[in-house]
């Protein structure tokens, strides 16, 4: 596979690590309610350096909705900028740091589990984003990460490993957006995305998820932020495709008056598993953490969130919040909530709530009375669910995209469909 020394280096190291490894179990609190145990390797071949094509049109018409002023593509985990497809002009105080350096991978996610070691032994052309300290950047920049897939044959199905490394110095503020989408239809298909956030003293970082894959990929992806003293994480993340899709996100308040602030939402339909794992990690004193999760499945499909609060001795004076709300919209699907609380301190202030149900019947009495169709009134008060969480998108550019992508899930829901 491509890359310099360092980085076949790096792979060779994971992947003797992935061997000795024990393989994920559903009798792990952390893999606790997945499939893992049906995720059959042998499936599936890594996908290695890859000739430059004219990119489908489906990723020309992605680009262009989330990225008006161009976006870093990769192509089955190889930055493209083939035919059709033109340089991105980044925004001034922004750059896309040399593989040459061998400190980029690994500063916020150091180690991992079996899939975490197996990314790095097969990752190919890592993104890795350098905010100038002191940069004020005026818009999104924007990574996308386009999956081919395979048809339902014999033959194995692409494995892609995606990596986004995003490094913001101090006082600085950005805002970045990352797309995982392709494996379209019920193309065969396994990605194993990892991003790394890092924010230095008094930075900003305002970050945006948007996973829209097809309904025969496996999605098992890791999102891990750090942020330093005075300094800011703000992030949103929205899952939608895949036939099992995991987003295992750790963000840790590493300095003092940390602040982490996490949003995510997910839509399942068909036989769909949503699995979200989040860890709000207070390592220094006077940390904050604010995290809501929002989540709706349909037909046969299900949900599982599971969260953790930590708050490691010193962190005094750190407050957390972690709230979960699940809409169970048919009789076939079925949601899991589990917060957990790991406190080592005793002057901190901490709290979790979760939810599971079925859409409000005074809410639907209430629109029903007033003419609105059963299948229309349950469309509106899901679509309602939704609205508040996405409005809280810390990027306000992508609020449009992320409406449009819900909503077109929800409207096939409603309608008897299935998610394309």
């Amino acid at each position: 596979m491509r890359g310099p020394e360092w980085l076949r280096r790096r792979r060779s190291e994971a992947f003797e690590e992935f061997v000795t490894t024990p393989w994920p179990s559903a009798k792990e609190d952390v893999w606790r309610y997945s499939p893992i145990e049906a995720l059959d390797l042998d499936a599936y071949r890594p996908v290695g350096d890859r000739t430059a094509t004219e990119p489908p049109a489906a990723l020309d018409a992605l680009v262009a909705r989330v990225a008006p002023h161009g976006a870093v593509v990769t192509r089955d985990g190889v930055r493209d900028i083939g035919p059709g497809l033109s340089p991105v002009a980044l925004p001034n105080g922004v750059s896309i740091a040399s593989a040459e350096h061998p400190g980029a991978l690994g500063t916020v996610l150091d180690g991992g589990d079996a899939l975490v070691r197996l990314h790095d032994a097969f990752v190919s052309d890592p993104v890795v984003i350098e905010v100038a300290a002191g940069a004020v950047v005026d818009r999104p920049v924007v990574v996308v990460h386009w999956i081919g897939g395979a048809p339902g044959t014999g033959d194995p199905a692409p494995a892609v490993f995606p990596r986004t490394v995003v490094h913001v110095g101090r006082a600085a503020r950005a805002s970045v957006v990352e797309v995982v989408a392709g494996v379209t239809g019920d193309l065969r298909g396994l990605v194993v995305p990892v991003t790394e956030l890092d924010v230095d003293q008094e930075g900003q970082l305002d970050y945006v998820g948007l996973q829209v894959l097809g309904t025969g990929a496996w999605h098992v992806g890791r999102l891990a932020g750090r942020v330093g003293t005075d300094a800011a994480l703000r992030s949103f993340t929205l899952g939608l495709g895949g036939s099992y899709a995991r987003l295992r996100t750790d963000a840790a308040a590493a300095g003092a008056r940390g602040r982490c602030e996490l949003r995510s939402a997910y839509v399942g339909s068909g036989d769909q598993v949503h699995d979200i794992r989040t860890l709000q990690d207070h390592l220094a004193p006077h940390t904050t953490s604010d995290l809501l999760c929002k989540g709706a499945v349909a037909g046969a499909a299900r949900s599982v969130y599971s969260g953790l609060i930590r708050v490691r001795r010193g962190a005094v004076r750190s407050e957390a919040l972690q709230t979960n709300h699940n809409l169970v919209l048919d009789g076939g699907s079925h949601a899991d909530s589990v917060p957990n609380l790991d406190i080592e301190e005793n002057d901190v202030r901490c709290t979790h709530a979760s939810t599971v149900g079925p859409v409000d019947e005074d809410q639907l009495y209430y629109l029903e009375s007033r003419g609105v169709a059963p299948d229309r009134a349950e469309r509106l008060v899901v679509s309602g669910f939704f609205g508040d969480v996405i409005a809280r998108s810390p990027v306000p550019s992508v609020v449009g995209v992320l409406e449009d992508e819900v909503g077109a899930r929800l409207d096939r829901i409603t309608s008897g469909g299935v998610d394309a």
